[in-house]
């Protein structure tokens, strides 16, 4: 148990709702009236944000979420598949389980998988990640408009607005939380 005087955000709470992590935590102490506890929490397993107040002081179920590196080995009908890189153990995890970092996927990648009470839960992916464009249309000549973008599809899929000079072939970095061109590799 912890204090909703000391939770913090990252931490992540064992509620009646579900499994939470916490995005935002604030004190409000108003003129009249007891001091609370104003929070966002979001839902580990579906990804939703909400707002939730609580007493201050109220003690809430603390949940302890584990995160073990891992290398993305392959994806199949089954799901994707992991291989812990302490103990060479291969894990399966669902497309839902996966959610927003599937097209992020490269094989080989190392990224931290989540788990809670020994279940995956969830896959945290690296602040960038660095991948190749397979398809980019030429740039025109001329077409030298200040910031002009164009559409590129890279490995994996993934569809991303980068500059008028990135052509088919090239190594792009890619911010995995907005998706949005960073750099050439």
């Amino acid at each position: 148990m912890v204090s909703t005087n000391d939770a913090r955000p990252g931490m992540a709470l064992d509620l009646p709702e579900g499994l939470f992590s916490i995005v935002t935590s604030e004190h409000v102490k108003p003129g009249k009236g007891r001091a609370f506890v104003r929070m966002k929490l979001k839902n580990v397993e579906t990804g939703q944000v909400v707002d939730k107040t609580f007493r201050a002081g109220e003690d809430v179920q603390q949940a302890i979420i584990e995160r073990r590196d891992h290398q993305f080995l392959y994806r199949d009908d089954m799901g994707y598949h992991f291989m812990n890189l302490d103990d060479y153990s291969q894990i399966p995890l669902s497309e839902s389980d996966v959610g927003d970092a599937a097209p992020y996927l490269l094989e080989g990648a190392t990224v931290s998988v989540t788990s809670y009470q020994g279940t995956p839960i969830g896959v945290d992916l690296p602040a960038s990640v660095e991948m190749e464009v397979t398809y980019a249309e030429p740039a025109v000549k001329g077409n030298t408009v200040s910031g002009a973008t164009k559409p590129v599809t890279l490995e994996t899929g993934l569809e991303v607005q980068v500059p008028l000079f990135v052509e088919t072939g090239d190594r792009i970095k890619v911010d995995t939380r907005s998706g949005e061109y960073l750099t050439r590799a």
